[in-house]
């Protein structure tokens, strides 16, 4: 993909990953190991630099989803996730490669028996006031986002750390009850960010974050008013030198798809993400735009819950997963804009993945499919519902193919659709049977599967799998924080999920981005969300 030449990657089935692809390698060879400090001035944060970036201007992104506000530590919404990556910065940076990068950390080191993070803070960070940041703030602001009574969606992934200290002005040592090798990860930019210590001690400290910014990113808040736009302006304190190269980014929103696609054309928008094939189709030949298309960290899936009695069956598992055309279905889903995957995730694939190749279960296979049912007791057929959630466009189109798919096994489907609330209760309950599911991940194995896959109380098992072996796998993928054995616990646990099907991962779609030509040096992260516009320049 040559940016600077505007080339275009639109049709399905092109290779549009591979600039993507060397970025997040050569961002994942520099990842040190534990016990070894690493410096953050050999990573490439945000995306890829620009030797010769424009600087200046202001950059109109028009937005489908609103944020319904801009609080790190209380909202959870990913609409709200996408935009504030850009004010407010954690320890780590959830580098596209599947590593966690030393973004606030300068360096990091991490005691022999796992239990003990030492973080160097990087020197010369200020908040947006201006005010420098010391230990005592990132101490203060990751103790309060752990603490239960504070209300933070994020607290969770914290529990396993027993304490916070700031030793001196530049150095924070984190204490754990037990080993975590996700740690660096949750510690990034989803939940929370590095504020000044004692800043939520202001009654109205919440709803002050959506008229200013208190964060250290490169850009902070100029203005926020719903239903209309958000606008972020330089940080002039930032502690990146030339960075960032916008002084401004208005954020348009836009009620539908259709108002997004004159935006485009009228160039009332110079850039924003398309995720209907129809709306894709409509803009890629329109002249001086340019779309491109992206890994993701999303999957959409095929969830079979054992306590829905044929699923109980190892047997009707597979060969429900044998009697799969998942390429036909991603085609029929998204016309293609997408990747099928195995038990991986796209944009982790090269990290973590094991080869589709090396998977049991994975392509289409009618006659075993039918001889599992056979020996399962169901040599005459049998019937399954599933279920599907309204407002998902994919599922509709997914589910009619993948209903003739099963019938050629002789599993006939029913499709029945409900409402999301209806859905999640479901899904809390652990009461899913057959369904259709669309969840992403931060880059991290054990961000992706633990929470899903983990056998209760540890996790949630929210397809009734009580796999223990498979469990414990991922305890020992958790516990190891020699990269290499860590991949390899991953490894296993991959292959029973493959060979044991408690869901089939059918593919994931892509993030598709569409620009004006002026628009430059654009990267989009697979978390969706907007990193890349700290690294964005317009050609003039």
């Amino acid at each position: 993909m040559n940016q600077d030449k505007g080339e275009k990657i639109m049709r399905p089935g092109s290779n549009p990953w591979a600039r993507w692809r060397r970025w997040a390698l050569t961002a994942a060879a520099v990842v040190g190991l534990a016990g070894m400090a690493v410096p953050a001035a050999a990573q490439d944060l945000y995306g890829p630099k620009a030797a010769q970036a424009t600087k200046g201007g202001a950059l109109t992104f028009g937005s489908l989803v609103e944020p319904p506000a801009l609080d790190p530590y209380h909202q959870a919404a990913d609409a709200r996730i996408r935009f504030t990556v850009l004010m407010y910065q954690g320890l780590f940076y959830e580098a596209a490669s599947g590593e966690a990068l030393p973004l606030l950390a300068q360096s990091h080191t991490v005691s022999s028996d796992g239990l003990v993070y030492t973080v160097k803070l990087r020197s010369g960070v200020k908040f947006h006031s201006g005010q420098p940041m010391t230990a005592k703030d990132v101490a203060y602001s990751y103790n309060y986002l752990r603490d239960p009574k504070n209300g933070s969606p994020g607290a969770g992934d914290l529990a396993l750390i027993a304490a916070i200290d700031a030793v001196d002005d530049t150095t924070v040592r984190i204490t754990l009850s037990k080993p975590n090798a996700a740690l660096p990860m949750t510690l990034g930019n989803k939940y929370g960010g590095v504020v000044p210590a004692g800043y939520f001690d202001a009654p109205d400290a919440k709803q002050a974050l959506n008229q200013k910014s208190v964060g250290t990113g490169p850009f902070k808040l100029a203005e926020f008013k719903p239903n209309s736009h958000l606008a972020l302006v330089r940080n002039e304190h930032y502690w990146e030198p030339d960075a960032p190269y916008l002084d401004r980014i208005n954020i348009l929103f836009v009620p539908n798809s259709a108002g997004l696609i004159v935006a485009l054309r009228n160039k009332r928008a110079d850039l924003a993400l398309l995720t209907r094939p129809q709306d894709i189709q409509q803009v890629e030949k329109a002249p001086g735009l340019v779309l491109e298309r992206w890994p993701s960290l999303n999957q959409k899936a095929l969830d079979l819950g054992s306590e829905l009695s044929p699923l109980g069956d190892v047997r009707v598992r597979q060969a429900v997963a044998l009697a799969i055309d998942r390429e036909e279905i991603m085609r029929a889903a998204v016309g293609g804009y997408g990747k099928v995957i195995g038990t991986m995730v796209a944009a982790m694939q090269d990290r973590w993945g094991v080869p589709l190749d090396s998977l049991p279960n994975q392509k289409a296979d009618i006659e075993k499919a039918k001889a599992l049912l056979a020996a399962a007791g169901h040599g005459n057929g049998l019937s399954l519902t599933l279920t599907t959630i309204n407002g998902y466009d994919w599922m509709d189109p997914a589910a009619v193919t993948m209903k003739q798919q099963l019938a050629r096994a002789g599993i006939d489907l029913a499709i029945r659709r409900v409402d999301l609330g209806v859905w999640i209760k479901n899904f809390q309950s652990k009461q899913m049977g057959l369904t259709f599911n669309d969840w992403a991940t931060q880059p991290d194995p054990h961000l992706l599967f633990y929470r899903h896959f983990h056998k209760a109380p540890e996790g949630a098992d929210f397809r009734n799998w009580a796999n223990a072996d498979a469990s414990a796998l991922l305890d020992r993928g958790l516990a190891e924080t020699d990269s290499a054995k860590r991949k390899e616990a991953y490894a296993q646990f991959q292959k029973a999920l493959a060979e044991t099907v408690p869901t089939v991962m059918l593919f994931s779609a892509d993030h598709v981005s569409v620009r004006n030509e002026a628009v430059q040096n654009y990267q989009q992260h697979p978390t969706g969300w907007f990193y890349g516009l700290a690294r964005t320049y317009l050609k003039k």
